[in-house]
């Protein structure tokens, strides 16, 4: 096995809110071409390690290393411009452009040569949904869409890291399908690391490398993605699910 170039590495990390610290002493790491599986129940720090990662809290302790840079003190547009893309829960596409022009606004060029740079053509093609509907606003695509649509905004970026937040939350089974198929091709096949926050653990695991639990804004587990998804019990454990017999 080649050597992994480490991408992502938290360093006891403390965040939260003004002075609410909601992320306790956190520690983890991410290599190029892997994905993480963020879990947890409600209220447990997911969104706001997230936010953190983005630089919209408040960092109260520890260090955050991405690509070898400390960002710490990196405001959110320079963390954006490093390489770090984020898709909200709120989705926060420009609802008054089309969606071709949604993509088309933030656009920007491959970070080397080695990848194979992220178009609004190749949104086009990973969403057909989108190619349909690209002269549509955003006010005019149902709640699907403008997912795909989020997702396509942070790739035209051409991001080393895809934060995704929840991006299954409330989509009928069709769309979450495409979406889960869309994210596989993303990051196994085209090996761009992710981190991916998800209230139903199950068909995210499969597509990770790594899993991370959160409880009370602490790690209470870390470790291998699939060897989880083999331990319905202790996974049902970790989240609070009652197993019912």
């Amino acid at each position: 096995m080649t050597n992994a170039t480490e991408l992502l590495r938290l360093d006891g990390l403390s965040a939260g809110y003004g002075e609410a610290v909601v992320l306790h002493d956190i520690t983890l790491r991410l290599n190029e071409g892997e994905t993480l599986a963020l879990l947890g129940r409600n209220g447990t720090g997911k969104t706001t390690l997230m936010d953190t990662l983005v630089g919209a809290t408040t960092q109260h302790g520890g260090r955050i290393t991405f690509g070898g840079v400390a960002l710490n003190h990196m405001p959110p547009h320079e963390r954006a411009a490093a390489g770090i893309g984020w898709v909200p829960q709120e989705r926060n596409i420009f609802k008054s452009l089309t969606v071709h022009e949604n993509l088309t606004a933030v656009a920007r060029e491959a970070r080397n040569a080695q990848h194979r740079a992220w178009t609004p053509t190749r949104v086009y093609e990973l969403f057909p949904r989108l190619a349909e509907r690209q002269d549509n606003l955003g006010t005019q695509l149902s709640g699907g869409e403008q997912q795909m649509l989020a997702v396509g905004r942070a790739l035209v970026l051409n991001p080393r890291l895809l934060l995704l937040d929840e991006p299954l939350e409330g989509l009928a089974p069709i769309i979450v399908e495409e979406l889960l198929s869309a994210i596989a091709r993303i990051t196994r096949e085209e090996g761009l690391s992710a981190i991916i926050v998800e209230q139903h653990p199950q068909a995210i695991l499969k597509i990770s490398h790594q899993a991370v639990v959160l409880d009370h804004g602490t790690v209470v587990h870390s470790g291998n993605a699939q060897a989880l998804l083999e331990q319905p019990e202790l996974l049902d454990h970790l989240l609070g699910v009652a197993r019912v017999d």
